[in-house]
């Protein structure tokens, strides 16, 4: 039979069929300085975000007491500490339950006010259960 007599050769060849393998170190050189690089932009990018998102750190604000039980009108106490030298705005939020905006109020507060309590008192387009310092920032 013929299959007797054909020497056994392996299936997909031997080293000799094949050609000579390129040098793999400089294209590793390459995938590496590349991903590198992407790295660096992409921490670098999110560290800026991360950053730029973090408010504004000299003014802070905190809700001391708010009353909700009236149903067309809200009232709220808060602290806001600020620069001296800058006016400040806070918008005050009232939700209901459902977490739907029923009324806001824009609060200026001077420059050179520092330390300030205050206490608000906002119209509702509905029964509200939460009322938020949405924002308290200083005006340019």
């Amino acid at each position: 039979m013929a299959t007797r007599d054909a020497e056994p050769r392996p299936v997909l060849g031997t080293p000799d069929d094949y050609p000579d393998r390129p040098d793999k170190r400089r294209g590793r050189f390459v995938m590496h300085l590349v991903v590198g690089v992407l790295t660096v932009v992409f921490a670098g990018g999110w560290g800026y975000v991360m950053w730029s998102a973090t408010g504004n750190a000299t003014v802070t604000k905190q809700v001391i007491s708010f009353d909700a039980k009236k149903p067309d009108r809200v009232s709220i106490t808060f602290e806001v500490v600020g620069l001296d030298d800058r006016a400040i705005v806070c918008q005050i939020r009232a939700v209901d339950e459902a977490h739907v905006e029923v009324g806001t109020l824009e609060v200026k507060i001077p420059a050179g006010a520092g330390y300030t309590r205050l206490k608000e008192s906002l119209a509702t387009s509905a029964q509200a259960s939460s009322v938020e310092i949405q924002y308290c920032s200083p005006v340019s």
